[in-house]
């Protein structure tokens, strides 16, 4: 019996031991889902040339000003809301960039990566609308990234949808029996990077999100310096979220 339980341990330690070795090494497999939004690079109307990569996205009415940028999620076509964006923001620039690995983009994406590519975007519309303020818009991971830049450069107003507090606290969350401490490379610590931030700031969250679990959104708000407007829209998935009626005109408002 006592061999039988040591045989038993051991396969379980090892079984654990191996979970863990899938999970530090297929972790940016697992978080990043760029192979789920390629596109053909012709289809594309704006390119980012970086060190090691070259980016490509869309841009809406580049002549108009007024630049809204936007980060979207793990999984999410960016380009998708081009017509959505151009109604509710009638008469201004929008930006849409592919992260890297992601639509027609190059390389490989991790947060450092992601987090430069971010200034370089936002230098970058700098550029092209200079003197005139840039507001962001972020969605899920896109949030992560875009509280990052929010840390290195000075946005007018930023609207986070469907936030978390750091990416660490989100994995734990999903995987309380793992030392995610530990394993997780990209923490994308938001909390501690809206510190330094202090410009209007919304917050759209959904009181059914499965995926950023309501408490990480809530300890998000409450570490922050400043107190942001929060819409949170009881029936809202974390997928679903934009095709709700409050969404809009939250969204809206905010940015008028």
């Amino acid at each position: 019996m006592r061999v039988f339980l040591i045989v038993v341990a051991t396969v379980a330690l090892l079984a654990y031991v191996g979970a863990c070795w899938f999970l530090y090494s297929r972790q940016r497999e697992l978080i990043y889902y760029g192979w789920a939004t390629t596109v053909d690079a012709r289809d594309t109307d704006y390119a980012l040339r970086r060190p090691d990569a070259t980016l490509r996205g869309w841009v809406v009415h580049p002549e108009a000003g007024a630049p809204i940028l936007y980060f979207g999620g793990n999984a999410e076509h960016v380009e998708h809301n081009r017509d959505a964006f151009a109604r509710l923001f009638p008469g201004r620039s929008l930006y849409f960039l592919a992260y890297r690995g992601y639509g027609a983009s190059d390389g490989a994406p991790s947060q450092d990566a992601l987090v430069a590519d971010a200034v370089a975007f936002f230098d970058d519309v700098q550029a092209r609308h200079p003197g005139q303020p840039i507001d962001v818009v972020a969605r899920s991971l896109g949030t992560g990234v875009a509280s990052q830049l929010a840390a290195r450069r000075p946005l007018a107003r930023l609207a986070l949808v469907t936030p978390f507090d750091s990416l660490l606290a989100t994995s734990r969350a999903h995987y309380p029996l793992f030392p995610v401490r530990w394993l997780l490379k990209d923490s994308f610590d938001s909390a501690t990077a809206l510190q330094r931030f202090r410009g209007p700031l919304l917050i759209v969250h959904g009181g059914r999100d499965a995926v950023v679990p309501e408490a990480n959104t809530q300890a998000l708000i409450a570490a922050l310096p400043q107190r942001p407007t929060v819409v949170r829209i009881p029936t809202a998935d974390h997928d679903d979220i934009a095709g709700h009626p409050e969404f809009a005109p939250a969204l809206a408002a905010f940015l008028r």
